[in-house]
This record gives C-alpha cells, sequence and structure tokens, in this order.
C-alpha cells in the first residue's frame, strides 16, 4: 500500500488530499479569509468600482473572475471546503508574467490584498483571500531536454511526473498529484526519492519571479542570488509571484514500492527500531512509517511503506524492530506507474490523477473530490524518547475519529543532508525524519492535541509546506537560523508588504 492509498484507508475522504512533502499549498500566500487578516482594515481601499476593475480586466491576456460572473462560484474555489465561505473581490487566471505583473500594479494602487494560488491546498486557506486572487494555473507547461526541465508554476505534479518521465527523467518531488509544483518548490519539497536525489528546491537551477514592482527576474546564483536562494525554502507568496522553474533532472528508473505490518501491540517497537535505522539506511531506499486509524476500523494500524531503485534489502530494519513483521510486499513498477500508486491513483490514466472538474484550472476527466482536511508538523531533530513513543502511541488509543487520523514520519538525511542548513533557506538539513500529523477537518481537536502532546519532546522545528495556522513560533520553527536572512530578502524585494498572510515573512 503507498502514501495516497494508505491515508485514503485511514482518513477516508480526507485522505485522498494529502500526501508527503507536497500537501502543502502551491503557494502560501498573502490572501486571507478575513478582511482583517491579509492587510489592515486602515490600508484596504474606501471603493474599488467597475471601472477599475473592468480596466484590469481589459489589461489581461488571461481572465478577470468576479462575483457577478457564472463561473465565480468555480472560480474562488480551494482544494479544501472548509474555506467555502472565502469570496474574492476578483481571481484573475493569468496566462504569464505580463497578467501577474498588471495584478500586481492594479494591487498595489487600489491598495488591495493579494492572494497567490494554484493547487489550492494551503492548509490554512492562505491561498484565497478578500482582496484579488491571483491564479497562476494557465501556466501549466512542461517542457524537458537534455537533462533540464522548464515548468511552468501552474502545473500539477502529476503532470510534472508524466511529461518528464515519456522522455526517460524525473525530478525530486512530493505525492500528492493535484498539489501544485509551484508551492512544493518553494518550500523545500520533500518526498520519496530526496534521500537519494535531494529536494525539489535542491534540484532548482532557476526560477523567474514577478516581484511587486513588475519586474519578471530569472534568478539563478548569479542573478539576484539572495532571492534565488530565498525560493529554494523560504515558502510561497513571500517575495513575488513564481512564473516558471528550470530543473535538473535524474534518469528515471523502474521503482521497487514495499510495505511491512506489524501488530499494533508492536506499535511502540517499531517506532523506536524505525527511527534508529530509517535516517542512516541506504541513500536510495527512502521510508516512511505511518500510524493511523479509519472510520469504523478496530486497532490502529502500523507499517512502514518505502520506495527504493531495487527490491531492498530490510533485515536490519527487522532486527532494529525485534520481530518479523506479520504482512510484507514488494512490486516494480516503471518510474510514473511508482508515482502513480504513491499518490493513489495506480492504474488510472494521468488525467483521472487531477482533482475532479468542480474545482477551477482542472480536467473533467479528473476522479480526485475536495475533500477536507487539516495537519500540523515537526521536524525531529533527535530520535524520539520511550516517553516520547508512549505519548504518541497513546494518541491512537482513544477512537478513530469521524473522518480517522494519522501520523507520518518520513525519513530524511541521504542527499538532503548533504546540503548546509543555510545553503538553501530549507534550514531542517540535519533533521532525522518529518512527522505530519492529519485529520479531518471535523477532527481539529484530536490534531491539536497530538500536536500538543509531542511538542514537549519535538518542538521547535516544522515544515513550511504544512503550514499550521495555529504554530506559536512559527516563523523560527519554519526557518530556524536562516530567518534573518529571508527577512532581509523581504525588505529588499517587498519593501512595504504587498504579499503578506498571518505567517508571511516580515510579519512580527
Amino acid at each position: 500500500m503507498h502514501r495516497r492509498a494508505f491515508l485514503k484507508k485511514a482518513l477516508g475522504t480526507a485522505g485522498a488530499a494529502m500526501a508527503a512533502g507536497g500537501a502543502a499549498a502551491c503557494s502560501d500566500t498573502s490572501g486571507s479569509p478575513s478582511a482583517g487578516r491579509g492587510l489592515p482594515v486602515s490600508a484596504l481601499p474606501a471603493a474599488t468600482g467597475p471601472a477599475e476593475w473592468n480596466a484590469l480586466a481589459r489589461g489581461l491576456e488571461g481572465r478577470l473572475i468576479r462575483p457577478d460572473d457564472a463561473a465565480y462560484d468555480q472560480a474562488r474555489r480551494l482544494y479544501i471546503p472548509r474555506f467555502d465561505d472565502v469570496r474574492p473581490a476578483g481571481v484573475a487566471y493569468c496566462d504569464g508574467p505580463d497578467d501577474v505583473a498588471e495584478c500586481l500594479g492594479f494591487a498595489t494602487r487600489m491598495r488591495l490584498p493579494v492572494a497567490v494560488r494554484c493547487g489550492g491546498h494551503n492548509y490554512a486557506g492562505w491561498s484565497t483571500g478578500t482582496g484579488l486572487v491571483i491564479d497562476v494555473s494557465p501556466m501549466n507547461a512542461v517542457r524537458a531536454d537534455g537533462g533540464r526541465a522548464v515548468v511552468g508554476a501552474g502545473a500539477r505534479l502529476i503532470d510534472l511526473y508524466d511529461r518528464l518521465a515519456l522522455q526517460g527523467g524525473g525530478v525530486p518531488a512530493g505525492t500528492c498529484p493535484t498539489v501544485g509544483v509551484a508551492g512544493l518548490t518553494l518550500g523545500g519539497g520533500l518526498g520519496p526519492l530526496s534521500r537519494l536525489h535531494g529536494l525539489t528546491c535542491d534540484v532548482l537551477q532557476t526560477v523567474t519571479v514577478v516581484t511587486v514592482d513588475g519586474k519578471a527576474r530569472t534568478c539563478d546564483a548569479d542573478r539576484d542570488p539572495d532571492l534565488f536562494w530565498a525560493c529554494r525554502g523560504g515558502g510561497g507568496g513571500n517575495f513575488g509571484v513564481a512564473v516558471e522553474f528550470a530543473f535538473r533532472t535524474h534518469r528515471a528508473t523502474d521503482l521497487t514500492s514495499f510495505t511491512l505490518r506489524w501488530p499494533w501491540a508492536r506499535a511502540a517497537a517499531v517506532i523506536g527500531g524505525w527511527q534508529r535505522w530509517a535516517p542512516s539506511a541506504p541513500d536510495e531506499v527512502w521510508t516512511s512509517l505511518q500510524l493511523s486509524t479509519a472510520p469504523g476500523a478496530g486497532t490502529p494500524t502500523v507499517e512502514v511503506i518505502g520506495v527504493a531503485p531495487a527490491d531492498p534489502d530490510l533485515s536490519a530494519l527487522v532486527a532494529a524492530v525485534g520481530s518479523e513483521p506479520f504482512a510484507r510486499d514488494a512490486r516494480s513498477r516503471p518510474y510514473l506507474d511508482t508515482m502513480k500508486a504513491a499518490g493513489g491513483c495506480a492504474g488510472q490514466s494521468t488525467a483521472a490523477c487531477h482533482a475532479r472538474g468542480d474545482l477551477p484550472g482542472q480536467r473533467p476527466e479528473g476522479r480526485f473530490p475536495r475533500t477536507d482536511y487539516a495537519g500540523k508538523s515537526h521536524m525531529a531533530y533527535r530520535p524520539l524518547s520511550g516517553a516520547a513513543i508512549a505519548a504518541l502511541v497513546a494518541r491512537f488509543t482513544g477512537g478513530n475519529g469521524v473522518s480517522g487520523r494519522a501520523v507520518l514520519m518520513d525519513a530524511m538525511g541521504g542527499a538532503i543532508a548533504r546540503i548546509g542548513p543555510g545553503d538553501t533557506a530549507f534550514p531542517h538539513r540535519r533533521a532525522l525524519f518529518s512527522v505530519q500529523y492529519n485529520a479531518g477537518g471535523d477532527d481539529l481537536g484530536w490534531l491539536r492535541a497530538t500536536h500538543a502532546a509531542m511538542e514537549p519532546h519535538l518542538g521547535g522545528a516544522a515544515y513550511v509546506n504544512y503550514m499550521d495556522p495555529d504554530l506559536r513560533g512559527w516563523s523560527r520553527a519554519y526557518y530556524g537560523a536562516n530567518l534573518d536572512r529571508l527577512t532581509k530578502v523581504k525588505a529588499a524585494y517587498d519593501p512595504r508588504s504587498l504579499f503578506r498572510f498571518p505567517q508571511s515573512v516580515g510579519k512580527a
């Protein structure tokens, strides 16, 4: 069983929207679900009338959708229905950098809050707002040639995998097929091949960003190097609107996916053994330890899933756990088929791996429904103590919840750790594994209590792509020692904080 299939089992419908290293927002944005959360009310315009909006519409190659348009109810939706009460003043589908520049100029003149959107998976709902939503989904081209891929910011992850696989290549990325490539990359990009090839941001060669002054800046190590550095883990929606990425690709080979399952009574032993083994396993072996309860199920489940280029020797893992799993399976597949299986759409067409057609920018053949889910995270820099393991296991003894519950622990190390914490904006290079807590949107109490129970053991670090609106000390948790440099980049490229949301860089 692979990641999205696991989550669908554990969380029912909610599981269809979550996955490693990419279930977070396509772009962590400056918009907000209430007028006061994007910009202070005093900064909002007294009135932005039809004439101003009509002028904006005429200046765009793409489409501007307003509240009185028939397409508005579809255009304003995110992947998560919990934010359906948010009503933007306008949604601009931008066909290129010039459209983005036009929107930024309009928002600046009108003193209007801005949100940037692609996949709409932001856990906090900050890829929408009450002002202008800049939707980059029309810019979705993927071109590959000679070990390099040029990718529009609107591309969905499944299309990136599909189009690169046709050329025999790949980019290390996440698993959620409907998530946007932009948010995944800008926040770092954890996934099944990160230990072997690095994070998504590690293979980024250039990024084109439209900044608040309307300039389309193609950034790399030599051109606007500070902005390039910030775009490799500094989170989306902070410094400008990313419109295009160029990645170094790796050769796509057949991959083996595997699963080991133990009885729930062995959960503590599995956690202890896995965390001793996984971070120092061979780089080509990625694993995720997953705890879950499913609606209507009996006891919780504990299993280790993984991906490797060939059927790996897992005897050291079994020895570390101290007992054989009661079930074990492994299957070799072509690269694209493995990515589809990891995303919960094994055996389906690429078009079917998209969200259903009731979402903006989606294909009518898409089969993934909108789902209500929420998440929190920690980055584990040290192994869990016996007390921490006991606290985690205990969180699954109080029932299954209406929608199911899950904790996913993804091994890091390998290629991730071979880059210094300050070499990119992603600071968590020395973490042993990430921890993602997931539940349906109707089970936030369990989610918050579970995160709180683990905070004394793991607190201090979190993953920006699992943006958490409740998180205290979020700026240091997401960015660590890189926060000060990110704040300087923010001041240089967005001095008036047009890109502003409750957890944007530079906001106290």
